[in-house]
């Protein structure tokens, strides 16, 4: 069944998401409230005490203090603020602490793509998981700080370089949901999306035996984020463009001029900031630990083939 989003709140597809949604309409219509209560106390006063036209100015009679007021205004609004924390820290207790049982995913974040490891061996560029089942979501950085957020799950959590964060999720709704990068992580953060896939237990394991065959190199160069720096029409990039690539003389930053051979590729993927063409930033992650063995020479084999 297909879930429906309101004006405030996207769909809510995660079991976390309805204690979240019920807190905010709880804060908001208590705000609403107030609003109103506040605004129209203020113009009733102000119309009924305002000076009228011909009279004497002069001062109202001062008030020391109302205790009956006074306890209302401090007493309501007391209460009001613990039942906010209360709901709020059982909220968060329910985010922080994962189920014994879920499935734990592998997420890396590198400037600009998200990458999925599963516990059967595959890898994807999307997030693939079965329905009915808690997700933990193991996630480190390659470079800078990114932060991975599904608004849909209500879940949200900074990915660190040199250190692990975790969040977990489970939707019994299949679907396709969004998936962003909400921390500023360089010129390209806006396109650093992806989606999340929740799918049957059957259709989850139909996709795992897909792709736990090493995928041919044109999928791994989208997969692991080659196409944001390296293009393959000729046309600039934050990297040299792939085209023609095999053969050709660059300069690197040192002055050095070498001939692309498949050594140089692969070195320059491993080992990305050893050898830099001139007129370009060092600023490619190492794929040295990511990449399997096929999966680098699936990519070098790619990247030999683009005329």
């Amino acid at each position: 069944m297909e879930q429906q989003g309101t004006f405030n709140l996207p769909p809510a597809a995660s079991t976390l998401a309805p204690m979240y949604d019920q807190l905010f309409y709880f804060i908001y219509w208590l705000s609403v409230f107030f609003f109103v209560v506040i605004t129209v106390g203020t113009i009733v006063f102000a119309v009924k005490f305002r000076k009228k036209k011909g009279e004497a100015f002069r001062l109202t009679s001062g008030f020391c203090h109302n205790t009956p007021l006074e306890l209302f205004w401090s007493v309501i609004p007391t209460i009001l603020m613990f039942v906010i924390f209360v709901w709020g820290f059982r909220a968060y207790m329910q985010f922080f602490v994962i189920p014994g049982n879920a499935m734990e995913v592998r997420v890396t974040a590198q400037q600009w793509k998200w990458i999925f490891e599963y516990p059967e061996g595959a890898k994807s560029d999307i997030l693939v998981v079965p329905d009915g089942k808690p997700i933990k979501l193991l996630m480190s950085s390659r470079d800078v700080l990114h932060s991975l957020y599904i608004p849909d799950f209500r879940v949200k959590m900074d990915v660190v370089p040199n250190r692990y964060t975790s969040l977990w999720f489970q939707s019994d709704h299949k679907g396709e949901y969004d998936l962003y990068c909400t921390e500023y992580c360089g010129q390209q953060h806006s396109v650093m999306t992806t989606r999340v896939s929740v799918r049957s237990d059957t259709e989850y394991r139909k996709w795992i035996e897909e792709n736990s065959v090493t995928p041919t190199g044109d999928v791994l160069y989208k997969r692991y984020g080659c196409n944001t720096c390296h293009t393959l029409d000729g046309s600039p990039g934050n990297g040299p463009t792939f085209k023609n690539i095999l053969g050709r003389q660059e300069t690197m930053s040192d002055g050095d001029v070498i001939s692309v051979d498949e050594n140089y590729l692969r070195e320059s993927i491993l080992e990305p900031k050893a050898k830099v063409v001139q007129g370009y930033e060092p600023v490619m992650p190492t794929f040295q630990g990511t990449l399997s063995p096929d999966e680098l020479d699936s990519i070098i084999n790619f990247i030999k083939t683009v005329k």
